[in-house]
């Protein structure tokens, strides 16, 4: 290992299927080590995992580092949003972690909604509208179906929030992943009395919201991993934050995410309040906010289309008349959490590689659909769309983007930015600088700008006319408890 110009830090990104961790010099953003280690996850409506494994996973991530995890400074983690993390009185898992793709709580969220004002009052009071992602919907189908849990509980944590506590011994959040709760009022930023009461969750059990540059503790004596006690642990955050952190990104600069889940997003200096529910009101990490879209169908789901049809995810034909809206796993936006997937305009001579183009352009869609709702209106309409994610390198996916966005499209060479993000927010504990400062020392955004071609109207009047009339058909399944 080359000698490192400044301190290192460790940069971590927990997510749905894995853990990832990076060692990165605070002064240049050299990557000197990284580790991954997978968990599972339960299929179905009900997706779950078990937190022990994200530490199980940060453990072996860590180990892959080497010595130079040991080096570290200060480390931060970055995680998968809005699951549920139920902690018995000795701290382990009263249950598997309820995780944001699972749709069980859908009709605990329209209760929600109905029974504390509407979707405006929550949208004005916390930012956004509960969706069957959201933790609040989450633990109200907890208390419906498995009370004894509940009564075990002692502590309610998000997943990054666990592997945090298990690293200092502290309870802490911040900002950004708890406005994701749907308990976190967006227009105090306190946690939401009148909220709590009505789910039955006491304030007692949740974290401490830590302000973004203060120090959520450091690591304690009693673990396994390979850091030196006392080393400065950063309060961390959700993925799309911790993104947002690793690419510098300023107000008003679109950024799609491209990965098991589907996002837009954008800084913005003005707190969002969407009665829809199409975009969530979240708090960024630096104490700006993130209005974002998300949608549950997105890389795996058109894997699974290319899978089906026995063909390489690039082996896509353009054609003109079929649309496939793919919808495996229910979705979020549009709001239709029992919906499957649908395919229309199907003739003798459609294609296997004209199927798949469909779910391609499916998924992007409703990303796209989300992304003038999510934009200021001063925002600049010819501005590159940061792509990023797991999809982001594919061509299919550039191509199909580039084609239904009309817009440049610019797709930064760094990877892993969650954990880069993280590693920024890390850094700044030692630097005293704005992470997004940090990261755009680090030149994280770079990479090769795609040219704008003409927005494909067609296509995208055709999915718009197929979702709304297959609407009433698509949300049949949303009644089932």
């Amino acid at each position: 290992m080359s000698a490192a110009e400044g301190p290192l830090v460790v940069g971590v990104d927990t997510s749905t299927q894995s853990t990832k961790a990076l060692v990165v010099d605070a002064a240049t953003g050299r990557i000197v080590a990284s580790g991954q280690a997978p968990h599972t996850v339960t299929s179905g409506a009900g997706r779950e995992s078990d937190p022990r494994q994200w530490w199980d996973a940060l453990s072996e991530a860590l180990r892959q580092c080497g010595d130079a995890a040991h080096e570290a400074a200060a480390v931060s983690i970055g995680g998968q949003q809005h699951g549920l993390v139920t902690l018995d009185r000795h701290g382990e898992p009263v249950r598997p972690a309820l995780l944001w793709n699972d749709v069980r709580s859908a009709p605990q969220g329209r209760r929600l909604i109905e029974e504390l004002g509407g979707a405006k009052v929550w949208a004005e009071r916390t930012g956004s509208v509960p969706a069957a992602s959201f933790t609040v919907t989450k633990w109200a189908w907890l208390a419906e179906h498995e009370p004894d849990a509940v009564r075990a509980t002692r502590a309610v944590r998000l997943p990054h929030d666990y592997l945090t506590e298990r690293l200092t011994g502290q309870g802490t959040t911040d900002r950004g992943d708890a406005s994701g709760t749907g308990w976190w009022a967006s227009a105090t930023e306190a946690y939401d009395e009148e909220i709590l009461a009505h789910v039955g969750l006491d304030r007692a059990l949740l974290p401490r919201v830590v302000r973004p540059g203060e120090v959520a503790g450091t690591v304690r004596d009693s673990h396994d991993l390979p850091f030196s006690k006392g080393t400065l642990v950063a309060c961390g955050t959700g993925d799309n934050a911790a993104a947002a952190l690793g690419l510098g990104v300023r107000p008003g600069t679109p950024v799609m995410s491209l990965g098991t889940s589907g996002t837009v997003y954008a800084v913005s200096r003005h707190r969002p309040a969407d009665p829809t529910g199409t975009v969530a009101g979240f708090a960024d990490a630096r104490g700006d906010w993130l209005p974002l879209a998300c949608t549950l169908n997105c890389t795996l789901a058109v894997d699974r289309v290319a899978a089906l049809l026995g063909l390489d995810r690039e082996a896509v034909e353009r054609g003109r008349g079929v649309t496939l809206l793919p919808f495996l796993d229910g979705e979020r936006t549009p709001n239709l959490p029992g919906a499957s997937g649908l395919l229309h305009g199907l003739r003798h001579d459609t294609s296997g590689g004209q199927l798949l183009q469909a779910a391609y352009d499916g998924a992007v869609y409703s990303l796209l659909a989300a992304l003038d709702l999510v934009l200021d209106e001063d925002a600049d309409p010819s501005a590159p769309l940061l792509l990023i994610g797991g999809g982001a390198r594919g061509t299919a996916w550039q191509q199909t983007v580039r084609r239904l966005s009309g817009r440049p499209v610019q797709v930064p060479e760094a990877k892993e930015l969650v954990a880069l993000g993280a590693a920024a927010q890390a850094a700044g504990l030692l630097t005293g600088e704005d992470p997004a400062a940090v990261a755009r020392r680090w030149n994280t955004a770079a990479g090769p700008v795609l040219d704008a071609v003409e927005r494909d109207e067609e296509t995208l009047s055709r999915l718009a006319g197929v979702l709304s009339d297959a609407a009433p058909l698509l949300s049949r399944g949303t009644d089932t408890d």
